[in-house]
């Protein structure tokens, strides 16, 4: 306890407790992993621009999920690469804070952002005849803003609140991000206001929305098996499937690390878990998307010009 809170300046990410041929092992798995993260991301946003046919309120939002996926794995994944080749490299104090504020605000922004794209499978499949008047582009860009609001305020909050935490004890984050939970733990205050903020944002922002999609899939269930074409089944229940999975793969380990037994499970379990979260999850929508989606797939082959005359 003899640091002084006033002089800390940078922060030590300790990362993963191994050796450092595993750590080196980890730089040659986590690199490709994460390049593939951008160019899966990149390409679904490329494709999304250069085809007018995918210029839909569903795509609309596919290509805002892209553009947080990106962002969600260049805020946290080029830090924990540099830490896995230089382990005792520190991180700012600034770029901590920034590191934090903008997981949480992607986090959040995610979190609203599958609740709306369940609303607009839930209009496409329950109210068919009706769904261009009710997903007008005003409604789209309005739903999307709101979401971007909302992730900010929020994050802004938890910010406000950590910054004032006077630091002084060692300066060194059982992490290999800045996360807020992390961060907290280093605070010589009491932190039980910030942590309880926590846990009521986690609380509200994955609880809340995962029960509206499951309220939304079970309306769209209903209304699927009432579909007479075979045809239109399969399609319309291909189309969810693949929300779903993104559905299940974020709230999934979201929930289990924040909503969960916090204080039960052991630190190094969740640690992976949101090592799964922050890389792989944004790794595997793209490919989850474009393998069931044949409209995706159409649209890459007429781009590449594989698409040949039957």
């Amino acid at each position: 306890m003899g640091h002084n809170p006033t002089s800390i300046t940078e922060f030590l990410l300790l990362g993963f407790p191994v050796g450092p041929r595993i750590q080196m092992l980890l730089f040659g798995l986590f690199s490709p992993f994460y390049v593939f993260t951008l160019l899966g991301n990149g390409t679904i946003l490329g494709l999304i621009s250069l085809d007018s046919r995918l210029h839909t309120p569903m795509y609309f939002f596919l290509s805002h999920l892209a553009v947080v996926d990106i962002v969600y794995a260049c805020n946290t994944v080029p830090q924990m690469l540099v830490n896995l080749l230089h382990p005792a490299k520190p991180i700012s104090f600034a770029g901590c804070m920034t590191q934090t504020f903008l997981f949480s605000t992607f986090a959040v922004r995610e979190c609203l952002l599958l609740v709306v794209m369940s609303y607009d499978r839930y209009v496409a499949i329950c109210h068919p005849l009706r769904y261009l008047a009710i997903m007008t582009w005003t409604v789209c860009i309005t739903l999307a803003v709101t979401s971007w609001a909302i992730g900010v305020i929020l994050s802004l909050i938890h910010l406000v609140l950590l910054l004032p935490s006077p630091f002084c004890r060692p300066q060194k984050i059982n992490h290999f991000f800045c996360e807020i939970l992390a961060v907290l733990k280093l605070a010589c205050a009491d932190t039980h206001i910030n942590e309880n903020m926590v846990l009521a944002g986690a609380i509200s922002g994955l609880v809340g929305p995962l029960s509206t999609i499951v309220v939304s899939y079970m309306c769209i269930l209903c209304a699927i098996l009432q579909i007479q074409s075979r045809e239109g089944q399969r399609k319309a229940f291909s189309t969810c499937l693949s929300h779903l999975c993104v559905v299940g793969l974020f709230y999934g380990t979201a929930i289990i690390m924040y909503v969960g037994p916090r204080y039960g499970n052991p630190k190094e379990q969740k640690k992976y878990l949101l090592l799964f979260h922050s890389l792989f999850n944004p790794m595997l929508n793209p490919v989850i998307y474009s393998l069931r989606n044949s409209e995706v797939k159409n649209t890459l082959k007429r781009v590449l010009g594989v698409e040949r005359a039957l």
